[in-house]
C-alpha cells in the first residue's frame, strides 16, 4: 500500500498573522455594514418612515434566515447522513488507495468541514433570498384584481402575486435538492459508499437509499414545475405579434404539460420504490419515459401544430388569443377608456378653407392665446444668465412647465428653483467648511409666463413676472424661498451633505443671499427647519465620520450640539428611499403650494407578471431625445403592468416626504399599503392647493403612447396583419433618431370649451413621416387622466413633425436667416415644435427660433416664430405676425403678442398658398429709412449684411463680459438689421428684371 501523503501544516506565526488579518477584515466589514444600516435608520427616523425600514429589514432577515437555514441545514444533513452511513470496510483497490489521502485530510476536520459547508451555502442562499423580499410581501398581502384570466378563470392576483412566489420557492427547492445530491455523491464517493472503478457492487445499500430519495424528490419537484408551467403559458411569446397563450399553447402545450405532470409523478414513485425494490432499472426506465415524453409531447407535438395547423391560417387560428392579448394589454397599461375622435376627416391635409380657419382662430380664446413660445428645454442658460445672481446658485439643464391661476386667469409658466449648484463652487469655496457648512442651500423660485417674451432692448427674453430676483418677488407669492433639497445637490452622482444649525443662532454661518442685491455683501442665516439628523452627540459624530470618511465631523468647530446633517437631498432619491416599492418618474418639478416650494413627483407601481399583456423594457420605452438631460432615466426592467398610483411631494426647505394614494383602485398599491400601513396617505388628504398643480406624468405617457401605436387596432385580423400601425416621430429639432418628447400645453380640446392643461404628442404612420394621430392626456383635476386620440384620415398626407421642420429649413425666407444666425459668433436654436388642434379646423404647428451667441456667458433669446398650417408657412418676429401670414390680416389678433410693435403681414412666405385677399409680405414691413439700431440702408443688401455682422459681434462681446444692457441693445440692433435685410431682399425680388 502507498504510504499516506502528510498534510502540510502552517507555523504558529503564520496562523497568528492570518488570524489577525481575518479578524480585522471581519471587524471592518461589520463596522462598515452596521454604520450604513444605522445611518439609514436615522434617515428613516427623521422622515417618519421607520415603518418602511423595519418592515424591509424584518422581511429580509426572515427570508435570509429561512433560506439560509433550509439550504445550509438540509445540505449539511445530507452530507452528514452520507458520512454517517459510510461503509466500515472498503475493498482494496487502486481507486480506494487514491482516495485514502483525502479521507485522512477530511476525517480530523469533518465537523469543521460540515459547519463550513452549512455556513457558506446558507449565507449564499440567504443573500439570494433576501433580495426577493417584495415577492414575499406581495404574496402575503395580496389583493384581488377583480378581473379573471380567460383561460384558467383565476383572478389576476394569482399571476401577479402568487405565481412569482411559487416559482421562487420551487427554485430554492430545486437548488437544495441538487446541492444535497452533489454533496451526498461526493461524500459517498470519498468514503467508499460509491465505488465507480472497484469491481463488485457500485453502491452500498445506504447510498442507494439516500440517492433514490433525493432523485425522487427532484422528480417530484419537476412534477410541480410542470403543473406551474401550465399557468406560465399566459406569458408565452409563441405568438408572432402578441403576448400570452397562443392557439398552440392552449391546444397542444397545455395538455402536454398536464400529461407530463402525471409522468413525473410516476417517475418519482419509481425512485421511491427503489428503496424497497433495490433495482435502478425501474426508476431508470421511468426517467427515460419522462425524457421521451417531454421531447415528444412537450416539444415536437406543439412544433408540428404550430407549423402545419397554425401558420397556414394564423390570422384566423390566433384571433381569439389576439383578442385576449389586446384586452389585457390595454388593461395593464391603463388604456381601456381612451376617447378616439375622428378628426379633420373632410380635409386632404394640404388645402385649407381660409374663411373657416380664420373663423376658428378668431373664436379661439384658449389655444392660441396660451401658445407656448418659451421652451423649457432650451432656456436653462437664459435663466442662469438672468437669475443666477451668484455662482453658487444654478438651474437644471431642463426647466419645467406648470400652471398658476393669477387674478382668475390660468396660464402655464416655465418654472425653476434657484438651487445650490455644488459643482459651480470656485476653488476657494470648495473647502470642507465652505462646501458643507457655509454653502448649504439655494434660494428662490423663478417663473416666467410661457407665452410671453420681453419686448424692446431686452427683446426675446422671458418675462420673469411670476417670480424672480432675491428676495423673491412677483405675482406668485413665496413665503419660504430657501431650497435645501433639490436636483443639483449632488457631485457626479454622489449626494452632497450639509451640516446646518448652530449653538449660537446670533452668529449665522450659512450663506443665504447677497445683501440688497449687491455683489459686495451677503446675508447669512441659520437653518431652523425640521429636516436633517441631529449629530450633537459624540457617538453620532463618530458615526458620520466613519460613514463619510471625514474627520471634520469630530474635529471641526462648525459641528456642535445643535448641528444637523442633511443627506439624501435629491427629491427623486428621497421618494425612492421612502417608498422602495415605487418606480419614480424621472422628472420631478417644483411648485409653490401655500407659499412653500414643493417638489412634486409621480410614483408608479409596476409588475412583470400580468397575464397576456405585452412585455416592455421600462427604461427603453420611456426614453426620448431629452432623457438624461435634466431628467433621470428609468431602470431598464421588464414590466407589463403600470399604474400612476402615488403622487409624492418633497418640501424643498425641510425635506418632508409625503405620499398620497392617487389611484386608490390599484391592487398593487392596496397590497403595498397592507404591507406598509400608514405610509401612504389617502387621496382625500391631498390639499386643493396641491391638486391644482398635479400633472399627468411624462414617463407614463410615453409608455402609453408607445402601446397605442399598436393597440389602437382592436380587430384581431387587422392587428395580426399590422394594419394602420402608428409610430412615434423622431425629434425634428435634435440631430438624433430618438423619439420626440411629449409637450405640456394649455389648450382647448376639440369639442370642449376652455383651456385645459394637458400632455400631448403627435404620432406618425408606421415607417412614414405623415401624421396619423394626435394624443393628449388631461392634467386638470376634474378630467385628470382622460386620454383623447384624434384620428386623422389614414389616406391623406397630413404633415408630420419632421416634414414640417424640413419645410421650415428649406423655406426661402427662413433659410437666409439661418445662414446669418449660424455664424462664428452665434447659433440658431430651434425650440419645441408644438402641435395644436384649432377647433375642428385642423392642426397648427408652432415653433420658436432662438439665437445664441458663442461667448462663454452666451444664452439663447427668442428671435422668430414659425407657424405651419396645411402647406402654409408663417415666419415673423411675433406669433401674431406669423399667424397673419398664414391666415390673413387679423388672424394674429388672438395671440398674446399681438399688441407688440410690428406690421401686419398677410401672406405666407415662398412655397405657401396665400389667401386671395392677402398682400405680399416677408413678415416685416419694407421701409426706406435706415433702422434705428442697425444703421443700414434697407434697399442695400450689402449694408444690411454688414449691420447684421456688426450686431452679432457686439452681441458676442456683450455676452462674454456679461453686460446685460449691452446684450439687450445688441439684440435690438440684430432684429433691426435682420428686418432691413428682409426688406432689401423683398425689394430686390419685386424689382423688374428687364
Amino acid at each position: 500500500m502507498r504510504p499516506p501523503v502528510p498534510v502540510p501544516t502552517l507555523s504558529r506565526r503564520a496562523k497568528l498573522v492570518i488570524g489577525v488579518i481575518a479578524v480585522l477584515l471581519v471587524l471592518f466589514t461589520v463596522i462598515g455594514t452596521l454604520t450604513n444600516v444605522y445611518v439609514d435608520y436615522l434617515w428613516f427616523d427623521e422622515t417618519n418612515f421607520t415603518e418602511v425600514f423595519w418592515t424591509e429589514v424584518q422581511t429580509r432577515a426572515l427570508l435570509f434566515a429561512v433560506a439560509g437555514v433550509a439550504t445550509g441545514g438540509l445540505v449539511a444533513l445530507a452530507v452528514y447522513l452520507a458520512y454517517r452511513f459510510r461503509p466500515t470496510f472498503r475493498p482494496m483497490s487502486l481507486e480506494q488507495q487514491n482516495l485514502e489521502r483525502y479521507r485522512q485530510s477530511v476525517e480530523p476536520r469533518r465537523k469543521l468541514v460540515l459547519i463550513a459547508i452549512a455556513v457558506v451555502l446558507g449565507l449564499f442562499a440567504g443573500f439570494t433570498a433576501q433580495g426577493s423580499w417584495e415577492t414575499w410581501l406581495t404574496f402575503r398581502n395580496s389583493t384581488d384584481f377583480g378581473t379573471v384570466d380567460p383561460q384558467f378563470g383565476l383572478d389576476n392576483s394569482f399571476f401577479v402575486f402568487h405565481y412569482p412566489f411559487y416559482r421562487l420557492a420551487l427554485g430554492f427547492g430545486f437548488a437544495i435538492v441538487i446541492l444535497a445530491l452533489i454533496g451526498s455523491l461526493l461524500t459517498h464517493y470519498v468514503f467508499g459508499g460509491m465505488r465507480l472503478q472497484t469491481p463488485g457492487q457500485k453502491l452500498t445499500p445506504a447510498a442507494r437509499v439516500q440517492l433514490s430519495v433525493l432523485l425522487g424528490v427532484f422528480v417530484a419537484l419537476k412534477a410541480v414545475a410542470y403543473w406551474l408551467d401550465r399557468y406560465g403559458l399566459v406569458y408565452s411569446n409563441r405568438g408572432d405579434v402578441f403576448s400570452g397563450a397562443s392557439y398552440t399553447d392552449v391546444n397542444a402545450l397545455l395538455p402536454a404539460k398536464t400529461i407530463l405532470v402525471f409522468v413525473a409523478v410516476i417517475c418519482a414513485v419509481a425512485f421511491f420504490a427503489n428503496i424497497v425494490v433495490r433495482n435502478f432499472a425501474l426508476p431508470a426506465a421511468a426517467l427515460v419515459l419522462l425524457l421521451l415524453s417531454s421531447l415528444v409531447i412537450g416539444v415536437a407535438y406543439p412544433a408540428i401544430v404550430q407549423q402545419f395547423v397554425v401558420r397556414p391560417s394564423a390570422d384566423q387560428r390566433e384571433a381569439e388569443y389576439i383578442e385576449r392579448a389586446i384586452g389585457s394589454t390595454l388593461e395593464a397599461y391603463g388604456l381601456t377608456d381612451v376617447d378616439y375622435v375622428n378628426y379633420a376627416q373632410d380635409s386632404d391635409g394640404t388645402d385649407v378653407d381660409p374663411d373657416a380657419a380664420l373663423a376658428a382662430l378668431r373664436n379661439d380664446q384658449a389655444t392660441i392665446p396660451n401658445a407656448r413660445l418659451l421652451d423649457p428645454n432650451v432656456l436653462s442658460e437664459t435663466f442662469t444668465a438672468r437669475q443666477q445672481i451668484r455662482n453658487v446658485y444654478g438651474f437644471p439643464d431642463k426647466l419645467d412647465i406648470d400652471r398658476y391661476t393669477i387674478d382668475g386667469e390660468t396660464r402655464d409658466y416655465v418654472v425653476a428653483v434657484r438651487e445650490l449648484n455644488s459643482s459651480g463652487l470656485s476653488d476657494n469655496q470648495s473647502s470642507w467648511i465652505n462646501r458643507h457648512t457655509v454653502y448649504t442651500h439655494g434660494n428662490g423660485f423663478v417663473a416666467a409666463p410661457a407665452n410671453e417674451v420681453v419686448a424692446g432692448q431686452e427683446g426675446g427674453e422671458p418675462n420673469f413676472s411670476g417670480a424672480r430676483d432675491l428676495p423673491t418677488t412677483g405675482t406668485i407669492e413665496v413665503d419660504q424661498p430657501r431650497i435645501y433639497y433639490g436636483e443639483l445637490l449632488n457631485d457626479n452622482g454622489t449626494d452632497v451633505y450639509s451640516v446646518v444649525g448652530a449653538a449660537d443662532g446670533s452668529n449665522p454661518r450659512e450663506f443665504d443671499q447677497p445683501e440688497g442685491g449687491s455683489d459686495e455683501g451677503q446675508i447669512n442665516s441659520t437653518y431652523d427647519g425640521e429636516g436633517g439628523v441631529s449629530i450633537g452627540s459624540f457617538f453620532r459624530q463618530l458615526t458620520f465620520a466613519i460613514y463619510y470618511r471625514e474627520r471634520n465631523f469630530i474635529l471641526s468647530g462648525a459641528v456642535n450640539d445643535q448641528s444637523r446633517v442633511l443627506y439624501v437631498r435629491d427629491p427623486l432619491d428621497r421618494v425612492e428611499k421612502a417608498a422602495p416599492f415605487l418606480t419614480v418618474d424621472g422628472d420631478p418639478y417644483p411648485a409653490v403650494v401655500d407659499g412653500r416650494v414643493q417638489w412634486i413627483l409621480d410614483g408608479y407601481t409596476t409588475s412583470d407578471a400580468f397575464p397576456y399583456a405585452e412585455q416592455m423594457e421600462l427604461g427603453t420605452a420611456a426614453a426620448d431625445a431629452l432623457t438624461g438631460t435634466g431628467t433621470t432615466a428609468l431602470p431598464d426592467d421588464q414590466f407589463n403592468y403600470i399604474r400612476n398610483s402615488v403622487k409624492a411631494t418633497v418640501d424643498a426647505y425641510d425635506g418632508t416626504v409625503t405620499l398620497y394614494a392617487w389611484d386608490e383602485e390599484d391592487p398593487l398599491l392596496e397590497t403595498y399599503m397592507k404591507a406598509f400601513p400608514g405610509v401612504v396617505k389617502p387621496k382625500s388628504d391631498m390639499p386643493d392647493a396641491l391638486t391644482s398643480h398635479i400633472r399627468y406624468p411624462e414617463d407614463l405617457f410615453k409608455l402609453q403612447r408607445d402601446v397605442l401605436t399598436r393597440y389602437h387596432v382592436t380587430d384581431p385580423t387587422d392587428f395580426y396583419n399590422q394594419n394602420d400601425r402608428w409610430q412615434i416621430p423622431s425629434d425634428p429639432t435634435q440631430d438624433t433618431s430618438e423619439a420626440q418628447p411629449p409637450y405640456y400645453i394649455l389648450a382647448a380640446r376639440p369639442g370642449e370649451e376652455g383651456a385645459s392643461f394637458q400632455l400631448t404628442s403627435a404620432l406618425n404612420a408606421f415607417e412614414r413621416e405623415n401624421l396619423s394621430a394626435f394624443i393628449s392626456a388631461s392634467s386638470d383635476p376634474a378630467t385628470y387622466g382622460e386620454i383623447q386620440v384624434l384620428r386623422l384620415p389614414g389616406n391623406t398626407p397630413f404633415r408630420g413633425p419632421q416634414q414640417v421642420q424640413n419645410s421650415f429649413l428649406t423655406n426661402n425666407q427662413v433659410r437666409p436667416d439661418l445662414t446669418l444666425f449660424n455664424s462664428d459668433t452665434s447659433t440658431a436654436v430651434f425650440g419645441n415644435l408644438l402641435t395644436l388642434p384649432i377647433g375642428e379646423a385642423g392642426l397648427l404647428y408652432i415653433e420658436p427660433l432662438y439665437v445664441e451667441g458663442s461667448g462663454e456667458n452666451a444664452f439663447p433669446l427668442l428671435q422668430k416664430v414659425l407657424v405651419n398650417y396645411g402647406d402654409r408657412i408663417g415666419y415673423g418676429d411675433t406669433l401674431s405676425e406669423a399667424l397673419d401670414q398664414v391666415f390673413g390680416a387679423g388672424a394674429g389678433d388672438v395671440a398674446t403678442d399681438s399688441d407688440d410693435p410690428g406690421t401686419e403681414s398677410d401672406t405666407g412666405t415662398e412655397g405657401t398658398a396665400a389667401p386671395t385677399t392677402a398682400a405680399p409680405s416677408t413678415g416685416a414691413a419694407p421701409t426706406t429709412e435706415a433702422p434705428a439700431g442697425g444703421g443700414a440702408d434697407a434697399g442695400t443688401t450689402e449694408s444690411a449684411v454688414a449691420a447684421i455682422n456688426a450686431a452679432l459681434e457686439a452681441l458676442a462681446s456683450a455676452q462674454q463680459t456679461g453686460n446685460f444692457a449691452a446684450i439687450g441693445q445688441a439684440q435690438q440692433d440684430l432684429a433691426d438689421a435682420v428686418t432691413a435685410y428682409q426688406a432689401a431682399q423683398s425689394g430686390a425680388a419685386a424689382s423688374p428684371t428687364g
